[in-house]
């Protein structure tokens, strides 16, 4: 007993628990979730990935690295009792503006291409993300493009906009980038 009493003062004094400052409500726990989704849906999460994470996470939300770890930690655990996207994507859509919501599906596109490469799944989630975000195909393939190089040119594996080839996010055959190809994914 009087150790878990020592323990607590030590807590109290040190600053070692505190609550976080993190709520569930917070767009940045929001945001993170999706970062961390993106890293992770390819597999594991590969070291360049992680440190990107961390490197993205840390400068978009001006966070030291205590701070910056304890939002991964808990975007994490959000992640992964998550059953969708909707929680996070709505939560950002109420906090942000278009640009912001832009913002962050640029940071997904980071965080994809942290490992040198992009895959079918990393391509689908940043299409659902962005159509539930309300980010155009134009704007998302462009960000993309910008942010992946030359992995990004039209007509590279996994151009299509999403499910469907050359189906846009409204799913009404509208082509997904800006020379109207969709490619195959």
């Amino acid at each position: 007993m009087f150790e878990a009493f020592k323990t607590f003062i030590s807590d109290l004094t040190e600053g070692g628990k505190h609550p976080s400052q993190f709520g569930d409500d917070d767009y940045r726990l929001a945001a993170a979730a999706l970062l961390v989704h993106a890293a992770a849906i390819d597999g594991d999460i590969l070291p360049s990935e992680r440190d990107k994470l961390h490197a993205v996470i840390k400068q978009s939300f001006a966070l030291g690295d205590a701070a910056t770890d304890e939002l991964i930690e808990k975007a994490t655990a959000a992640e992964h009792e998550s059953v969708d996207l909707y929680h996070f994507t709505h939560l950002l859509n109420r906090a942000l503006d278009e640009a912001g919501r832009a913002r962050i599906v640029g940071m997904m596109w980071e965080i994809v291409y942290a490992d040198g490469r992009r895959d079918e799944l990393e391509d689908n989630l940043l299409w659902r993300a962005a159509d539930l975000l309300g980010v155009s195909p134009r704007e998302r393939i462009e960000l993309r493009r910008r942010i992946g190089g030359d992995d990004a040119e039209p007509g590279a594996p996994g151009d299509a906009g999403g499910p469907g080839g050359e189906r846009g996010q409204s799913g009404q055959g509208e082509p997904d980038d800006a020379g109207g190809r969709g490619g195959a994914a």
